[in-house]
């Protein structure tokens, strides 16, 4: 296992917008807007999804942490807000504001100095109960991974049908 650290964290995060980019940028919208069926994801919700999370809940929930004020609970933050805040934009367009604004949080991330002894600092999330400032990285850095894993996976399975009896092979069409 790897020890957390603020270092490696951002090593992670200032890669994702660059990883989308190169995964996604000039796709046709076939790949772009696939998905695994009713009610799921496509590569464009995701990347509004991230773009949501830089703007209201990684650095807002980290200031509630480190201010260790007598109100510390996080405010509920809404997992399906790129549904609404996406409409008219081209992917194109949200590849640019997702980097942007991670450019943005990571420089203001690198100017709090955080130690690894603040890591243990918790507030309150609303579902979750009590959890640390640690936690929130560490999620945040998995979040990310996870969400280019799940737009692997959604693209992948576009050819499940075709890939013939490789599909034995290839794990990721049976997740």
């Amino acid at each position: 296992m790897m020890k957390l650290t603020i270092s490696k964290a951002i090593e992670v995060l200032q890669q994702t917008p660059k990883t989308l980019h190169a995964f996604l940028y000039n796709l046709s919208d076939d790949w772009i807007f696939c998905d695994e069926g009713s009610e799921t994801w496509n590569a464009y919700d995701i990347v509004g999804h991230l773009i949501h999370g830089e703007k209201t809940d990684w650095m807002q929930r980290l200031d509630i942490i480190l201010k260790q004020g007598d109100n510390n609970t996080f405010e509920p933050f809404d997992r399906f807000a790129q549904f609404e805040n996406s409409k008219g934009k081209s992917l194109h367009n949200l590849l640019g504001e997702f980097s942007e604004l991670r450019s943005q949080n990571l420089e203001q991330l690198k100017a709090l100095n955080i130690t690894e002894s603040q890591f243990s600092l918790k507030a309150i999330h609303p579902e979750l109960g009590e959890v640390t400032l640690g936690q929130l990285l560490a999620t945040w850095v998995t979040h990310d991974l996870g969400h280019i894993a799940q737009i692997a996976r959604v693209m992948a399975k576009q050819y499940k049908q075709d890939v013939g009896p490789w599909e034995a092979y290839i794990s990721i069409l049976h997740k």
